[in-house]
């Protein structure tokens, strides 16, 4: 635990701001999850570390006991609805929906965990959650924000006079383009389904209004409440999620409850293109996490975790980020860097980062500059003597969620080949003796056998070499 003083960008207010939390003893922090329907995208990869590294940063500031997260997990979704009723007919719709996404949500927990990601405090399921969800619509009803419709729970948008302020969308800008002819039963076409009638052959839940199933939005009203209360410290998510996701959970919570606020900061990741371009199945550059770790389909190799965890974060959260074979190779060769100058160190479980670090993600988990501040330590680790330098980037490494030697260990690097020290040591030999043919001559004679050499000076000038296995 520390004193120092965070400051967060706050999409509602577009400014950053010196971060006061509610309860110093209870910081509280809802993020948005995945859909479980399939696999999650590199998308909802960013989207997990980027509010992991914030957890760990709030966890390190106000104490690991005073730190509430909840990323939930949407099980509650037309397609996996269909799905569970037509593979499982006889069960009740909540023990069928968990048999369609009980894989799809262990593989995201599977996903997420080797991409350094904390587990959350709590991972609420929509599916658990519905009776939450009906309370609320109940409350938007009997305070004149919410009304039915052909069948339909409908919020009426008119009843909020700021409505629009998170996205700064205004009324006007939602009714551009709407479809009158299709949402005639509407008050206003851009009021959005609270809950919707399910027919005699669709699955759905027994409610006030019939059976029927829950719109989208109301879910994460319903689990925040529920596990952080009506008002709380940091919403999260990906920029998409602003409009509507974000500002329907923040008109239903607030009107609901008849409070100024749902959340006091609402943060979110920046988009996420591949190569260049906007990720896409019809583009063909659509990838899933276990894609990544798994297979060979990005790059021709498989990448680790921590490859694809630094390689997120080395573009500041908020700015969009260009996804690249490029981007994961030096965020690799940065690890592995670190790694080598870490290893040996020995840690126990109090030991923390170094304070350096925290002040860089204190301001806005300015997590470039934290990088710099890395490197300085890791030179300081290579000198002799830097034992302490050493400890202490072993400490900050793990607190960052990166793993001390989990590039050094593998399969191409748990053993040096025989013959590598004498080259080493006769190129060494060649540079001193001005013999830089027969230098360039070693290198070249090493890098057929998939060998790349490294050179760079020590503090005092002199010539040293690293090397790694070229994949």
């Amino acid at each position: 635990m520390t004193t120092q003083q965070l400051t967060l960008y706050n999409t509602l207010t577009r400014t950053k701001e010196v971060f006061v939390p509610i309860d110093a003893a209870n910081v509280r922090i809802y993020a948005c999850g995945p859909t479980v329907y399939d696999f999650a995208h590199i998308g909802n990869g960013r989207m997990a570390i980027v509010f992991d590294l914030l957890f760990r940063l709030l966890r390190q500031v106000y104490g690991p006991e005073h730190v509430t997260y909840v990323r939930n997990i949407t099980d509650v979704d037309d397609k996996i609805n269909a799905r569970a009723a037509r593979d499982f007919p006889g069960l009740p719709l909540n023990e069928a929906i968990r048999k369609v996404t009980e894989g799809t949500a262990a593989q995201y927990q599977s996903d997420v965990t080797a991409l350094g990601c904390l587990d959350p405090t709590i991972q609420p399921r929509a599916t658990d959650n519905i009776a939450e969800m009906q309370g609320l619509i109940g409350a938007l009803v009997q305070r004149g924000h919410a009304y039915e419709a052909n069948g339909e729970v409908l919020f009426a948008v008119g009843s909020m006079p700021d409505y629009g302020k998170l996205s700064g969308r205004n009324l006007e800008d939602n009714l551009a383009g709407a479809r009158i002819a299709v949402d005639a039963h509407k008050r206003n076409p851009a009021d959005f389904v609270l809950w919707k009638r399910s027919s005699d052959n669709e699955p759905g839940w027994d409610s006030p209004w019939g059976r029927g199933r829950p719109g989208w939005h109301i879910e994460c009203s319903a689990m925040s409440e529920r596990y952080l209360g009506q008002l709380f410290d940091i919403h999260g998510g990906g920029l998409d999620l602003i409009f509507p996701h974000h500002e329907n959970e923040i008109a239903q919570s607030r009107c609901a409850h008849g409070t100024d606020a749902m959340a006091n900061v609402w943060m979110h990741n920046g988009f996420l293109q591949v190569e260049g371009q906007k990720m896409s199945k019809s583009l063909g550059n659509f990838y899933t996490i276990a894609q990544l770790l798994e297979s060979t389909d990005f790059g021709g190799r498989q990448w680790p975790g921590d490859v694809l965890r630094l390689g997120m974060l080395m573009t500041h959260y908020r700015e969009p980020i260009d996804f690249t074979v490029k981007r994961l190779e030096e965020a690799e060769t940065k690890l592995r860097d670190w790694q080598r100058a870490a290893q040996g160190a020995t840690l126990t479980d109090s030991d923390g980062p170094d304070p350096s670090i925290i002040k860089e993600l204190a301001d806005d988990l300015g997590f470039h500059r934290a990088t710099v501040a890395l490197d300085v330590i890791a030179k300081k680790a290579n000198r002799d003597g830097g034992e302490d330098a050493k400890h202490c980037l072993a400490a900050t490494l793990r607190f960052l969620g990166f793993g001390l030697d989990t590039l050094l260990t593998s399969e191409a690097e748990a053993a040096e080949p025989p013959h590598l020290a004498a080259a080493i040591a006769e190129r060494l030999a060649a540079f001193n003796a001005k013999d830089f043919a027969r230098a360039d001559a070693i290198r070249n004679e090493l890098a057929e056998q998939g060998i790349t050499l490294m050179d760079s000076k020590d503090e005092t000038g002199a010539r040293q070499t690293k090397w790694e296995i070229k994949r």
